[in-house]
């Protein structure tokens, strides 16, 4: 097997030219072999206010020209230690969303890697999810969001960005003793959204738990409910605050910082991650490409804590 084939040099091509794979990577038809392969999927016909998911991939690839290949809070080289390509994008029905889960589901199946996959809307976290389980069993859940995702019906839909986890759990593909949110916040419905969510077997680390807490508490705690167990993480975009990613579709006033995430994320080392997404980077509402540069490194630190713990 050759050794892993990296990012374009950029001493010799300038970061702000050639095609914009993830991190400069090679395409997944361009390597023997993939560990982990960078999958977008530019679908949002799930969501309940604004659109614009759907752009979400595209915009973090081209945010992502300036991620190097040594990450020093790790002390890893995420792209030497295995072979990271990038798969291009799983092309859904974009009008019906059964059968564009039926698709994600099909599509991530057969790629015989680890997946980090860039949204597109959170309704494709459980074809994701599925497909996970049916590699690992039943996957501990760490999921980032300012919002729960564990409604039942929006307008009588089943499957929306709102709707993914309590379907996962009601599917029998998620681990209810690990399962948590971080960073959760702002209005609910009612206070049996919070009832419904425990009975589900979920716990809840709000972003005031982080402020009051600290990262490090809040790590210990994610990392006793996680235990041994095959890890899948979920990260939507609008966990951070809206003045650390805006270009997103539901914002909340009040979230984590960018720097609180990643050292979060960090604090995972070790676990056995089993596959993740970055959602909801919606580029239209953007600014400056806030929101696409922290779903990119969001992105590469995942890839990271792969690489720490094949290391």
């Amino acid at each position: 097997m050759n050794e892993p084939r990296g990012p374009v040099d950029s001493s010799r091509v300038p970061r702000f030219a050639g095609p914009a794979t993830f991190a400069r990577l090679p395409r997944l038809d361009e390597v023997d072999h993939c560990d982990v392969a960078v999958v977008g999927v530019p679908f949002d016909s799930g969501v309940s206010y604004r659109p614009g998911a759907r752009f979400g991939p595209s915009a973090v690839r081209e945010a992502s020209r300036l991620l190097r290949p040594y990450h020093p809070g790790l002390d890893v080289f995420p792209f030497a230690a295995q072979q990271v390509a990038d798969a291009g994008d799983i092309a859904c029905n974009p009008y019906d969303i059964n059968e564009a889960v039926e698709a994600i589901e099909h599509m991530a199946g057969a790629m015989d890697a680890k997946l980090v996959t860039i949204g597109g809307d959170h309704t494709i976290a459980l074809p994701l999810l599925r497909s996970a389980a049916r590699k690992h069993g039943p996957v501990a859940l760490l999921h980032f969001d300012a919002h729960l995702d564990t409604w039942d019906t929006y307008f009588g839909a089943e499957y929306t960005h709102g709707t993914p986890f309590r379907r996962a759990v009601e599917e029998g593909i998620l681990d209810t003793e690990a399962l948590s949110h971080v960073g959760t916040r702002g209005p609910l419905y009612d206070r049996r959204d919070l009832d419904e969510d425990r009975r589900l077997g979920f716990g809840v680390v709000t972003s005031a738990d982080v402020l009051r807490r600290g990262v490090d508490e809040v790590v210990d705690a994610l990392r006793q409910r996680i235990g041994e167990r095959p890890l899948y993480i979920s990260i939507d975009i609008d966990v951070l605050d809206p003045a650390h990613a805006p270009g997103t579709g539901t914002p909340e006033a009040g979230g984590l910082t960018s720097r609180e995430l990643l050292e979060i994320l960090r604090g995972l080392a070790g676990c056995d991650l089993v596959g993740a997404d970055v959602v909801e980077v919606a580029p239209a509402y953007d600014h400056a490409e806030i929101t696409s540069i922290a779903a990119s490194h969001l992105a590469y630190d995942l890839i990271s804590l792969l690489a720490s713990a094949k290391r």
